[in-house]
């Protein structure tokens, strides 16, 4: 398989005192299932924003489809992230308009600024909207006000709009943390379903380790800001549990116990 993404001793420093990320290194493959564990403050959301850049690194290199990140210009950048799809914790949709609006957001970084103003969408972009949204379970939900919607179908729009980007590479930073278990599973299901079935490169944040070692093809532990871990799920242990979590490890671990013989 290829090799999609790449980072190359990603740093991140706020100010004098406050290093984000320490030296990150690692690749991901197309079509890999990749999740990102460690527990609140590690830096799994700081680490995905510097793949796309909505957070520019302080160092290291990111080579994303044969492209170095870091050297783009806004142009180029914006050119870039066309085949990025990110999704977030809580959704980022605009909660007074309908699904099928929402979903279309994920086109603008195709059209000119007056084009995505206006809301200017070809019908074979509503058309791709809409079989997306099938895919997803959302059909009789198209013409809805996301704000009458709840999380889990939210964030099933957030995927849709992802989705049309035509992305090669998925960021989700912590997709089911406002969500039920229900609804979590559904999530995650989709998501591993668009890496095996349509090919796409998926990089998931979970603070869930049981999550993380039922879906992921690789796990990737981060612990104040440094990779700690990185292999797979069945080569998981207590012990790199508690070196990831420290304190927090002892619970997540009663929790993962169903799932896999940590």
């Amino acid at each position: 398989m290829t090799t999609l993404l790449q980072l190359k001793k990603i740093e991140k420093q706020y100010g004098k005192e406050t290093k984000a990320l320490s030296n990150v290194s690692f690749s991901v493959k197309e079509g890999e299932f990749v999740s990102i564990i460690g527990p609140s403050g590690a830096g799994k959301s700081t680490l995905l924003r510097c793949i796309n850049r909505m957070i520019d690194a302080s160092g290291g290199e990111v080579h994303f489809d044969d492209v170095e990140m870091m050297s783009l210009g806004k142009r180029n950048l914006r050119k870039v992230r066309t085949k990025i799809g990110m999704i977030f914790q809580h959704y980022n949709l605009v909660n007074r308009l309908s699904v099928i609006e929402n979903v279309l957001h994920g086109r603008l970084g195709y059209k000119s600024m007056m084009a995505g103003m206006l809301g200017l969408y070809s019908k074979e972009e509503k058309m791709e909207a809409v079989k997306i949204l099938n895919i997803l379970g959302l059909e009789d939900q198209i013409y809805k006000r996301c704000d009458q919607l709840s999380g889990g179908q939210k964030q099933r729009v957030g995927i849709a709009r992802a989705l049309i980007q035509n992305p090669k590479l998925l960021l989700c930073d912590e997709p089911i943390a406002s969500l039920d278990p229900n609804a979590s599973r559904v999530i995650m299901d989709h998501l591993k379903n668009i890496s095996t079935s349509m090919g796409i490169t998926v990089l998931v944040n979970l603070h869930q380790v049981d999550v993380a070692l039922n879906y992921a093809d690789r796990v990737i532990g981060v612990s104040k800001g440094q990779v700690v871990y990185n292999g797979s799920p069945e080569d998981m242990t207590k012990e790199k549990i508690h070196e990831i979590y420290g304190s927090e490890s002892g619970k997540l671990i009663m929790d993962a116990g169903g799932q896999h013989a940590i």
